[in-house]
């Protein structure tokens, strides 16, 4: 009998945590962009000042999946949930994995009081896109995504000054 539990991430699990991020990162064609280590996401999420924290779905003692969220702040709605990733493994695909993992994210959005939930996700990726549009999830198209990575803040900081 397959046995298949949903429980908080702990720090002994996050190399398997890392090897779920890469394989997300293969599969968005983006495995180059992976800097992260297990020692960082050690200090960053069980650190003095954690900023993240995380569900594991394990089959037969296995980890297969992984949803990675943390909290923000919106100034129209207030405390929200985000849900960085949701991965399972591709051979545990397709047999409910994501939705434990997204409805046990879900739950932690009620039970720490954050007014709702918000994530990305790539406008090829149809399977992710068809998983949310059965939760009736919103699929903004009119925001578009920003971001300056470290080496470039620091350059322009010491260029503009």
């Amino acid at each position: 009998m397959t046995t298949v539990t949903v429980r908080k991430g702990t720090k002994e699990d996050l190399p398997h945590v890392l090897e779920l991020i890469k394989e997300l990162a293969l599969y968005e064609k983006a495995l180059n962009q992976v800097s992260n280590s297990v020692s960082q996401m050690e200090i960053d999420g069980f650190g003095s000042n954690p900023v993240f924290s995380f569900f594991v779905a394990e089959k037969n003692n296995r980890i297969v999946g992984l949803s990675l969220y943390y909290f923000r702040y919106s100034t129209w709605k207030g405390k929200r949930l985000y849900l960085e990733d949701i991965i399972v493994t591709e051979s545990e695909r397709g047999f409910g994995l994501g939705k434990l993992l997204f409805e046990k994210t879900m739950e932690a959005s009620v039970l720490e009081n954050c007014t709702g939930m918000k994530w990305q996700v790539l406008n090829w990726n149809k399977p992710a896109i068809n998983f949310y549009k059965k939760y009736k999830a919103k699929l903004d198209e009119e925001w578009v995504n920003c971001s300056l990575e470290r080496e470039e803040i620091e350059t322009l900081l010491t260029t503009n000054h």
